[in-house]
């Protein structure tokens, strides 16, 4: 895994770590789990970065404004 970008591999580590402290439990729900431990971080540091600026931040995610509102919504980031 040469050349594996750093967030990759901060995402191989915990779950490394998620695994290995599940004792005994059956993993469940890894896939929302990752993506909504990834998303909030991801969004605030983007609106962030652009002073809040909706429009701004749906562009650089590359995604529209409406779905950036309902991703902050979720995560209450309003």
């Amino acid at each position: 895994m040469q050349n594996e970008p750093k967030l990759s591999l901060a995402v191989r580590g915990a779950l490394d770590d998620y695994f290995m402290h599940l004792d005994g439990q059956p993993p469940h729900a890894i896939y929302d789990m990752v993506l909504h431990c990834v998303e909030k971080p991801m969004l605030e540091y983007v609106l962030n970065k652009v002073g809040g600026n909706q429009s701004k931040a749906a562009d650089i995610l590359g995604i529209n404004r409406n779905t950036l509102r309902k991703k902050m919504a979720t995560h209450g980031l309003e």
